[in-house]
């Protein structure tokens, strides 16, 4: 082989220079130079990670050829490729050290920020020993876990569960599922997490305490595959079968459910299932909403049976998993089951494709997404292994394994986490059946925790920390719940204290408004009015009669509704306007007479319940009087306590029922016999939006760059259906990133009357607004209990600390003075929406990296760039133009597929969000051609990885369209 001497000779040379050979066989090889070849070495050592097996082969070949010169052919065109595979490995392994490293200080900056902001002395389990906890290879140094025996676990569990009835959820979408014959293995999809899910909800299902499990999945109809996957509903029927037939009710038990979504009549893999996802969220929805309603019939005593949790199975149930657990207000569960970000990294390892080919193969960007966004949604994350933690999860930007533990200490300390938080992971390997082995001779292992017994304190903690405002805390308690905003008149129901002598004389006064940690570190809405508070309590020399205390957990506020029940107290409501009053309800549970607002809710539920007296929000002698009323006359407050007290079993059943009636929206007048009157919808109240009404909604979502292409959008749609519009069969939702304010103004400037539309979605997502002609209450009407739908996770104060921070890094370096890029829109924020305006949209990082910046400090929200680019809207993680749209469903029944949503060409970064579901989309060409087009290239994914190709969902009208294009769009819709 005297020929290829130069090719040993040339491939040895890089061997010096190339990958990284251990000294001690480097050496080696060089002694035994006579029988080492390097090219052999190259094709079995050095390219064995990019299975090259063709190479090998080549190799093989090359070798087995008799013709020298054949041969040195053969071994000169495969040197140059294996000269090309060391480079490009070299080069993959540069590219990785760089990401790890990338990776490793982005982590360290956001704890750095994460810290600044907790501030406070960390306790001995915070710090941590960050350097040495966790060794090189992700192991834990601290020793073994103790054997957990998992019949103990789940008999306590049971125990603790016994007399509930709860209804379980869990969602696997991919992969071919049924309860006996598994096909496991047909296909890369139908593998152990078929048999897994399966398992877990039949045993879910036949646990004590689990009324109901369902495991939805996909409906497949398909003639490549069995028939059986097509069917709607199957049981899975217990293993043990006699054990549980006792307490087997009506609907009870666990199912597969399959959920029609995606092509009817083909069966996809399950990369090509993203486009669908939102359709299968809105047809889950529909389900889980019946099924809890039968389940309220069955054993609800008439009231809905909500999900106790929604757990998905693999990134794509995570991501519906997410979706659904905020139209629903429910807890999430994960469980990943094998996880992108680790599966991405071993690919670009292999260096066979690059990472756009495998992007386009798998999809892996948008199920990474996904995954991020289970992290986001997820209270408990369920991992099979310490390693799953270690050394996968840990990739992701939403999980960070020190700042976790320090979070997880802080909660425990009962201090303030700053709007962060990061799911909790729990290590619950894989089961196995023992159904089917015989056990042998011999003692078993296990061990059982018993509950230590904590004594507690006659009075709760909060009592103390209230009574400590007051000089003689045995007066009556005037007891106010509500957060320092201007519409909660906190302001007007001080000054009716502080100028009734008579008043301040018989009762104390309690303001509970939220949590704060100091007034610079509240919005300026919220600090305006708090300061406003104190300086009344000043002017008037309230001291040691007004309490107003920083902090209460969530689970205290009963605490205190007994404190001013104890103390002869009474409960007050004094807002402006209070669309239902959820407090009310609460005090009167607790004994509290009433004094509420006149406008809105109150009057229904003091019709039930006849517990206290209505006023005038504006009238702030009235507010001093009715109070004086209760306070003085001691029989008055006795009825009224009678009146609402839990031991009245007609008047707390005439509650619920009233509250359930009113939720939607059919409660009759119970004025005496002989008025024959009921109460209205919104149309001539406000009380309930008109859109319960219509036979279809019009959503126009069009984020257009101006006023004027958004205004001549709305009149084209308005002319299309000019007819229906008149008769009242179509109602029109406005869903926007504008504020109600600038909604306002806009309408006035373009002729536009609020009545034009039944409701209008603003900040992004963020609030909901219903349109009324009740001149009392203006204009709109705010959906409180929407707020309660998005709330999660919100970060409130020290996500905005945060966002300015980020904000004010922003700079334009050309500039002499570092010209700010993005800076702080307060008058264009709300309570849950953070607003930054963007002078020059160019030099503002991509959404997905402020997401991720965001991420890192664990802080769960939804980042959009509106109007091109020259705004930032900041809103709930669960919060969205499209999640506002199942809220309307869930909230008043209104049909989604009964919806229309207009949308232009591109839009803002939420874009894709308003294109999938069971809703039609009408795109309408020409409108909004250039907006947005340098945000939506910024996705991590192209847009047809969200948006289905094709969709009979999705309306196109022609180009530049008219008003009778779209009526021609509309027209199938319209019969329908």
């Amino acid at each position: 082989m005297a020929g290829n001497d130069w090719i040993n000779s040339y491939l040895e040379a890089i061997l010096d220079v190339g990958p990284n050979l251990d000294d001690a066989k480097a050496s080696l090889l060089l002694r035994e130079r006579g029988r080492f070849s390097p090219t052999r070495y190259f094709v079995e050592e050095v390219i064995t990670g990019f299975d090259e097996t063709d190479l090998h082969r080549s190799w093989v070949k090359a070798q087995a050829t008799r013709s020298p010169q054949e041969r040195n052919t053969r071994l000169e065109n495969m040197c140059w490729r294996i000269w090309n595979l060391a480079r490009q490995k070299k080069q993959l392994e540069g590219q990785l050290a760089q990401r790890k490293a990338k990776r490793r200080l982005e982590r360290e900056r956001g704890r750095r920020e994460a810290a600044a902001d907790m501030s406070d002395d960390l306790s001995e389990g915070e710090k941590g020993d960050i350097a040495s906890e966790v060794s090189a290879h992700g192991e834990n140094n601290k020793g073994r876990l103790p054997r957990i025996n998992s019949v103990d676990a789940m008999e306590t569990w049971a125990s603790q569960q016994k007399g509930k009835k709860l209804y379980i959820v869990l969602i696997s979408l991919h992969g071919l599922i049924r309860g006996e014959n598994m096909e496991l293995g047909r296909d890369s999809d139908t593998g152990g997490q078929v048999k897994y899910v399966v398992e877990l909800a039949r045993a879910l299902g036949s646990m004590p305490g689990v009324y109901r499990v369902d495991l939805l999945t996909r409906q497949v109809a398909s003639p490549e595959v069995d028939w059986s996957y097509g069917e709607p509903t199957e049981m899975l029927t217990p293993r043990n079968l006699e054990d549980f037939m006792d307490d087997m009710g009506e609907s009870s038990g666990a199912y597969i459910v399959r959920i029609p979504f995606g092509p009817r009549d083909k069966y996809i893999p399950k990369e090509l299932l993203w486009p669908h996802i939102p359709e299968f969220v809105d047809g889950a929805l529909s389900h889980i909403i019946q099924m809890s309603n039968v389940l309220g019939e069955q054993i609800g005593s008439g009231k809905p049976v909500w999900p106790v949790a929604i757990h998905g199975h693999y990134a794509d149930a995570g991501d519906s998993a997410a979706l659904l657990s905020g139209a629903l207000n429910v807890p999430m569960l994960f469980t990943g089951h094998s996880l992108g970000r680790d599966k991405l990294e071993q690919l670009l390892k292999q260096g066979r494709l690059s990472k756009d080919e495998i992007n386009t193969t798998y999809k892996i960007m948008r199920r990474i997404e996904a995954e991020e966004l289970s992290l986001d949604a997820s209270e408990i994350v369920i991992t099979s292994t310490r390693q799953e933690i270690d050394e996968q999860w840990r990739l992701y930007d939403g999980f960070d394994p020190v700042l976790e533990r320090k979070l997880r200490a802080r909660i425990r300390r009962n201090v303030s986490c700053y709007g962060r938080f990061m799911p909790r992971m729990v290590i619950i390997p894989p089961g196995m059946e023992f159904h089917h082995i015989i056990p042998q001779d011999g003692d078993m292992d296990g061990e059982i925790e018993g509950n230590e017994e904590h004594p507690s304190s006659p009075d709760p903690p909060i009592w103390s920390e209230i009574m400590r405002f007051f000089t003689n805390p045995r007066k009556p308690m005037i007891l106010a719940l509500a957060r320092p905003d201007p519409k909660k008149n906190i302001t007007t129901l001080v000054k009716a204290f502080g100028e009734c002598r008579p008043l301040r004389e018989l009762a104390n006064l309690t303001l509970i408004m939220g949590n704060r940690e100091g007034i610079d570190e509240m919005s300026s809405t919220n600090a305006s009015v708090l300061l406003s508070v104190l300086k009344l309590i000043d002017k008037y020399d309230l001291y040691g009669q007004v309490a107003y205390p920083k902090h209460h957990k969530q689970a205290e506020v009963a605490d205190i509704y007994r404190l001013a029940a104890k103390t002869k107290g009474v409960f007050i409501n004094p807002a402006f306007i209070e669309p239902f009053g959820l407090t009310l309800i609460e005090a009167a549970a607790h004994g509290l007479p009433l004094v509420a607002t006149k406008n809105g809710g109150p009057v229904d539920i003091h019709r039930v319940l006849d517990n206290g007296l209505l006023v005038d929000p504006h009238d702030q002698q009235s507010i001093a009087d009715a109070l004086l009323k209760l306070v003085a006359d001691k029989h008055l407050w006795a009825r009224c306590r009678q009146n609402d007290s839990e031991g009245n079993a007609d008047r707390k059943t005439k509650l619920e029922n009233a509250v359930l009636l009113w939720s939607r929206g059919v409660l009759k007048d119970q004025r005496k016999a002989g008025s024959g009157d009921r109460v209205e919808h919104s149309s001539s109240t406000g009380k309930f939006p008109a859109l319960r009404r219509r036979k279809h909604i019009f959503v126009i979502a069009v984020d257009s760059d101006s006023n004027e292409d958004l205004l001549d959008a709305i009149r084209k749609i308005f002319e299309a259906v000019e007819k229906e519009r008149i008769e009242g069969s179509i109602g029109f939702i406005l869903s926007t990133f504008m504020t109600i304010s600038e909604i306002r103004s806009f309408l006035v400037s373009g002729g536009l009357n609020a009545n034009d539309f039944d409701a209008f979605i603003c900040n992004s997502g963020s609030d909901l607004f219903y349109s009324t002609i009740n001149p009392e209450d203006g204009p709109f009407v705010i959906d409180f209990y929407y707020h309660s739908h998005i709330e999660y996770r919100w970060g409130g104060e020290g996500l905005r600390k945060t966002l300015v921070r980020w904000a004010g890094s922003i700079t334009d370096k050309k500039a002499g003075n570092e010209e700010h890029i993005v800076t702080p829109a307060e008058q264009l924020s709300a309570n849950y929406c953070y607003a930054f305006k963007v002078k020059n949209a160019v030099m503002v990082p991509p959404v997905k990296e402020l997401r991720k910046s965001l991420r890192i400090q664990a802080l769960r929200c939804n980042v959009i760039y509106c109007r091109n680019g020259t705004r930032i809207n900041v809103i709930p993680v669960l919060a969205s133009r499209s999640q506002a749209l199942r809220y309307l469903f869930v909230r008043w029944g209104i049909d989604l597929s009964k919806m229309v949503v207009f949308v232009g060409d591109s839009g803002d970064t939420d874009y894709e969000g308003l294109l999938g579901g069971v809703h039609k989309s009408v795109i309408l060409k020409g409108v909004c051609s250039n907006a947005s087009n340098q945000l939506l290239a910024n996705r991590n994914y192209p847009l047809s990885d969200v948006m289905p190709v094709d969709s009979p969902n999705i309306l196109h009208t022609p180009q530049d369209c008219t008003s009778s294009d779209i009526r021609d769009s509309l027209e199938n819709i319209l019969k329908s």
